[in-house]
């Protein structure tokens, strides 16, 4: 699928990227927000912004984003839940 819209050509000159690189980034902005909000995963992110899962993570970096999707108190809980599910012989 192909989707075009129209963008002054301003913009590009003022994010200092030729058309091309502009996709490239504005695919890659998408992706990271649209993960960071949690709508999709990593590898749909990934695949969106063109780059592979383990370069996807790497970008995640570059926008200070977290590639964990749970909170701390979420893998505090987990582990929790593990720890009880150990102590009863669940292991």
């Amino acid at each position: 699928m192909n989707l075009a819209f129209e963008i002054d050509p301003g913009v590009f000159a003022s994010v200092r990227h030729d058309p091309d690189e502009f996709v490239r980034e504005l695919r890659l902005a998408a992706a990271v927000k649209w993960y960071e909000l949690e709508r999709i995963s990593q590898g749909r992110a990934a695949e969106i912004a063109g780059l592979s899962r383990a370069e996807f993570i790497s970008a995640l970096g570059d926008f200070g984003v977290t590639p964990f999707q749970q909170t701390g108190d979420e893998i505090l809980a987990d582990i929790k839940m593990l720890d009880r599910w150990l102590g009863s012989g669940g292991g």
